[in-house]
Order: C-alpha cells, then sequence, then structure tokens
C-alpha cells in the first residue's frame, strides 16, 4: 500500500522528466535505475513499495517499466499521468533508437564495435544482481517473510536459470504460490488482529 503522506510528483511535468531520465538512463534494462530514481532520489516509494509495484508490473503484459509508469502516473494524476509516465519513458528513447539504428547500420561490421556490445552484456548481468541484493533487506517487511522470501527467491533461481523451466510457467506456479501464501499470511495477521 502506498503512502500518501510523502511527496509525489508535484506536476505532469516533473513526472514526464523522471520517467524521461530514467528511460535514457536504462541501455539494456532498467530496474536498476528506476529502482535508483524512484526510491533513492525522488523517494516517491519506499523499497517496500518498490518491490510491490514492480511485481505487479512484472506478471501485466507489456514492458515491465512502462507498466510500472503507468502505476505510478495513474497513482498521482489519474490517466493523464499514466499518459504522461508512458511519453516519458518511450517518446524521447523512440527517436533516439532510430537515430541510433542508422549509425549502427554504417559501422555494425566492425569488429571493435561487435566486441563493445558483447562487453556490455556483463554489466547488464551485475546491474540486475546488485539492484535484486539492494531489494533483498525489503523482504523483511514482506507478509512472506524474510526466510521463506530469500528461498522463493533462490528457488526461482533454480527454475528459471538452471532449469531453464519457461518464464509464464515459473511466474504462475512460483508466482502464484507466493501470492496465496502472502494471501494466507495476510488473512492470518487480520485475525490476530
Amino acid at each position: 500500500m502506498h503512502d500518501t503522506k510523502r511527496p509525489g510528483p508535484r506536476n505532469h511535468t516533473e513526472l514526464f522528466i523522471a520517467f524521461t531520465w530514467m528511460a535514457l538512463q536504462g541501455f539494456g534494462g532498467v530496474l536498476a535505475v528506476v529502482q535508483r530514481e524512484l526510491v533513492e532520489r525522488h523517494q516517491w516509494l519506499t523499497p517496500e513499495e518498490f518491490l510491490e509495484d514492480w511485481s505487479v508490473s512484472q506478471i501485466l503484459p507489456g514492458p515491465n517499466v512502462v507498466n510500472l509508469g503507468i502505476i505510478m502516473g495513474n497513482r498521482y494524476f489519474g490517466l493523464s499521468g499514466a499518459l504522461v509516465a508512458s511519453a516519458g519513458l518511450l517518446l524521447v528513447p523512440f527517436i533516439l533508437v532510430l537515430l541510433l539504428v542508422v549509425l549502427y547500420g554504417q559501422v555494425e561490421h566492425i569488429p571493435a564495435i561487435q566486441a563493445a556490445l558483447k562487453g556490455m552484456g556483463a554489466v547488464v548481468a551485475g546491474l540486475i544482481i546488485a539492484t535484486g541484493l539492494k531489494l533483498i533487506p525489503a523482504l523483511r517487511k514482506n507478509p512472506i517473510g524474510h526466510t521463506l522470501g530469500l528461498a522463493w527467491v533462490a528457488i526461482s533461481f533454480v527454475v528459471v536459470a538452471l532449469l531453464r523451466v519457461p518464464l509464464a510457467v515459473s511466474l504462475l506456479v512460483l508466482g502464484g504460490g507466493a501470492c496465496v501464501w502472502a494471501w494466507m499470511q495476510l488473512g492470518r495477521q487480520e485475525r490476530q488482529a
């Protein structure tokens, strides 16, 4: 649940600029950038809220960060905010990608360019791992619990990375199981309160 006492974007322009800035930093993936911008820099979300919103964004169809932009924009400004955040994520990067495609067509045959692009894969993997490690403390406040949450992380890694179970199946089984467990825990907490 979002804390309405914490400040959010003051207007549509601030929302647009924030999401454009995130999109422009997100070469190869934006998870680390989005977490840093929304949680650490702007403080529009706590780590726990980010984890919740990102989880919802993951299971919706479409790009995760666009889903998150729609959620955030809608939360603060309704439909117009959702459209502004989406435009911030897509407009300037779309123009830049078109320009880069034209440029890449001119230099794609150069071995140094090919090697540089392959080397960026390691950087992207490192950014994803670093962000995952930053989000682990947020599991302490999760209804699943810290220990079981870490177990779910480990099982998810094994299932997706090592066993290569398709993502849709993994999300359905593991995500569904986590949702059911969290729902049961929240019900138990309500009965105790």
